[in-house]
């Protein structure tokens, strides 16, 4: 089976349907530096999503598609 390209619209489909979901997030901050958690895909827009915590209910955070297509941003559905 011929594997879908990555594309933004793939993308975005592919993180419409996790909206909701518990995720791990890995995500890498540039000079070796990268951290990981658990959260749960709140809202999804045209050209970001958001993110909330599991582990810090108060901690929401926003990435764009552009992130998971350069690799800066990697999403593990359990």
């Amino acid at each position: 089976m011929k594997k879908m390209p990555n594309t933004l619209d793939n993308i975005k489909q592919s993180i419409n349907e996790l909206k909701g979901k518990e995720v791990n997030l890995y995500i890498n901050r540039g000079r070796r530096k990268t951290s990981e958690f658990r959260a749960r895909i709140e809202d999804v827009y045209s050209s970001v999503f958001t993110v909330k915590s599991i582990l810090n209910m108060d901690a929401i955070y926003t990435y764009s598609y552009n992130d998971i297509l350069c690799g800066d941003v990697k999403i593990v559905n359990d």
